[in-house]
């Protein structure tokens, strides 16, 4: 089989079109190995992210904003102590040490990650049932304003993403 003179030409064009678009593609990155994210410093605006005593004020803040929205009543006052109160985090809670998760077997980790999620799970049930306690003492429509601020997914004013 025989080519003409353009087939080999347009042949050839197509060729080096390829060979520079292949050319210019960066490569990629290698893949990290498994665990490499655990010694991957901190951002550096990281730092205070984690601070309990920030936390409890931002909270408190809109702990604070969300009543006034609900206009809690002086009589709804005790079932709002009592909701807020179940839905704060234990005084003891603490993220798991990853070194000494790392020293543990895979099967030693698999039981440690299950009892973890027991204990999730326990306190969301305890929360989840709070919030329908609280819920029944509430009016229609404060109601309404509570299923509103649910149906974002807590996020606040509805927008997403990380806050800073």
């Amino acid at each position: 089989m025989t080519h003409s003179p353009k087939q080999l030409i347009a042949a050839a064009v197509l060729a080096a079109l390829g060979l520079a678009a292949v050319a210019q593609t960066a490569p990629a990155p290698a893949p990290a190995p498994y665990g490499a994210a655990a010694t991957t410093p901190a951002r550096p605006d990281a730092a205070g992210r984690h601070d309990p005593a920030k936390w409890q004020a931002r909270m408190a803040e809109r702990m604070a904003r969300f009543k006034q929205k609900l206009q809690i009543t002086p009589a709804q006052e005790a079932a709002w102590a009592a909701w807020t109160a179940s839905i704060q985090p234990p005084a003891n809670m603490k993220r798991p040490d990853r070194a000494e998760f790392e020293k543990l077997t895979t099967p030693e980790r698999i039981d440690r990650m299950r009892a973890l999620r027991t204990e999730r799970m326990a306190r969301m049930d305890k929360r989840a049932d709070a919030t329908k306690t609280f819920y029944a003492a509430l009016s229609p429509e404060q109601k309404r304003v509570f299923d509103e601020a649910g149906s974002r997914g807590g996020r606040h004013g509805g927008h997403h993403g990380h806050h800073g």
